[in-house]
């Protein structure tokens, strides 16, 4: 099947609350605009260096994610044109986020990534360290970030009682924080779920799903 009838039946496939990033890592603009031709405008990639050089070719009504782990000396590369942040996991990071925001001028608005999975390779926050940067001063103190959601990836199981488990504790402290502690706070979105849990994400609560390899086909 081609990428945009994998597009068209996955966009289908979902309710309309449910955001779909077309997760475009290592693929080819040509690819991507195949894509957009078919209506897709939210893109995800994991590097900044190839985010950058697919926007300096593409049409500038694309949102572009980040939904890569981010390294600090590389985010003033992407704030003139980023719409969402998906991997923030430590106020370090947020501070740079804010810094170079406040430089180009503009607001960015991030997700908080959560360690739900088994495995330690993933990054994120736990409940005490979300807890702790919700609530500092000097979150508050960033006029340019905005923390719009949390974000997490589940153990790479078969075991789907596993990943269920894992994506309703995202779901739960998701509801927890819903009351915000600062005025850059308001969490709204819930990014969880790929291409081969996304169904049983939105049955946890997931509000957007980063879809790679059914849409674009494996790497």
């Amino acid at each position: 099947m081609s990428i945009a009838q994998n597009l068209l039946n996955i966009k289908a496939s979902l309710p309309s609350h449910v955001t779909l990033v077309a997760v475009s890592k290592t693929k080819p603009v040509g690819d991507l605009m195949e894509a957009y031709n078919a209506g897709q405008r939210i893109f995800g990639e994991n590097k900044i260096q190839e985010m950058t050089e697919k926007w300096q070719q593409m049409p500038k009504d694309i949102e572009w994610h980040m939904i890569g782990h981010v390294q600090s000396n590389k985010v003033k590369y992407m704030v003139p044109y980023v719409k969402l942040i998906h991997g923030v996991d430590s106020l370090k990071l947020l501070k740079e986020i804010n810094r170079q925001a406040v430089r180009w001028r503009k607001n960015i608005n991030c997700l908080l990534q959560i360690h739900i999975a088994e495995e330690e390779t993933k990054f994120g926050l736990n409940d005490e360290e979300l807890n702790a940067l919700l609530n500092s001063e000097e979150l508050k103190e960033m006029q340019n970030i905005k923390i719009v959601g949390l974000m997490g990836m589940a153990t790479f199981t078969d075991n789907v009682q596993q990943i269920e488990k894992e994506f309703k504790y995202l779901k739960s402290l998701f509801d927890k924080y819903q009351q915000p502690t600062t005025n850059n706070q308001q969490l709204t979105t819930l990014s969880m779920g790929m291409s081969g849990d996304y169904q049983l994400a939105i049955d946890c609560g997931s509000t957007m799903v980063r879809i790679g390899s059914s849409i674009f086909g494996s790497r």
